[in-house]
């Protein structure tokens, strides 16, 4: 019976000497979250830590709490696992970290199915991540780098955003949390599921109240596979509408070697369709005819073309 009891003992200060370990680690109050791939070599050391490799202490259904000095509750991190080792960082395996706003209301939430905690306090959260804010918008993730801190997330690493129907590739980031506003920076190339390609710059994303919008002011390319479109004035595309504007001067090129010019284009991808629409001054060249008009209606799909109002033509 006395072994027995010395037994629970030994396990009950090993359970107080682990907790008291991780209280240690969030002693700062302050979290910063990032997302590492396995090329960086935090995250290799992590990886070189084996499932089964032994461990000091495990935790299933793991949470802990992290209030602020007046006792507002300022985040929480869950895990289905917790492991601990003696010369490692600390293992989460199907991690949920969420944060809190002053009025204790849900601010954002960060599930992944990795991580790793450092002695800093700091969070590395290893794959793709989902990012959910205050006003209820999922937002998917995967980049080499990314920094939660003041309700505002950064990067300044090559980061793939996926959305409901693209996926959008840029060299940098910035979001604010509490508008749903994202700025992907650098290079942007959005892959449509319609296998369109848009190339342009710096797209800012909006997606609040209920709004689904990309937006660039740089020059824009679009591409599908029958027709190149060059719009120096940048991008609107609307995904609930499926329309997309393409600003200031338009260019669009299909594989006949012929040649369609007009200004602020509307693309109209519903239904299937791909429409371009024009109310401006429009101009159709080919090596016989040089067409133009007001207005310009352009099927893609059935490779139709409709000038309108004003028709001026000149055949060779």
């Amino acid at each position: 019976m006395g072994l027995f009891r010395s037994k629970k003992i030994q396990s009950l200060l090993i359970f107080i000497i682990a907790v008291v370990a991780i209280l240690w680690i969030f002693q700062d109050n302050f979290l910063n979250i990032s997302i590492l791939n396995k090329s960086t070599s935090e995250v290799e050391v992590a990886e070189s830590q084996n499932s089964d490799a032994p461990y000091l202490e495990k935790i299933d259904n793991f949470i802990i709490k992290e209030y602020s000095k007046e006792q507002v509750l300022l985040h929480t991190i869950e895990a289905d696992v917790y492991k601990s080792f003696k010369n490692s960082p600390v293992q989460l395996e199907t991690v949920k970290v969420t944060t809190f706003d002053e009025y204790q209301n849900e601010d954002l939430t960060l599930k992944s199915n990795r991580a790793v905690i450092f002695k800093s306090g700091a969070i590395h959260f290893i794959g793709q991540v989902e990012i959910k804010t205050m006003s209820g918008i999922s937002h998917e993730i995967d980049t080499e780098l990314l920094i939660v801190k003041d309700g505002q997330i950064n990067s300044n690493r090559s980061i793939v955003y996926l959305g409901e129907s693209a996926k959008i590739m840029a060299e940098g980031m910035d979001m604010n949390l509490d508008k749903d506003i994202m700025n992907l920076n650098g290079e942007v190339q959005i892959l449509q599921d319609t296998g369109a390609i848009i190339d342009t710059r710096d797209l800012f994303i909006n997606q609040a109240e209920g709004v689904k919008k990309y937006l660039s002011n740089e020059p824009t390319v679009y591409q599908s596979d029958k027709t190149i479109v060059n719009a120096d004035k940048g991008i609107d595309v609307d995904m609930n509408s499926k329309l997309t504007k393409l600003f200031g001067s338009v260019n669009i090129v299909n594989g006949t070697g012929s040649s369609l010019e007009s200004y602020d284009l509307i693309i109209d991808q519903s239904n299937g369709g791909e429409i371009f629409m024009s109310n401006s001054p429009s101009r159709f060249k080919s090596n016989t005819v040089d067409i133009k008009s007001n207005k310009m209606h352009y099927d893609a799909i059935s490779n139709k073309l409709k000038l309108t109002d004003e028709v001026v033509a000149i055949y060779e």
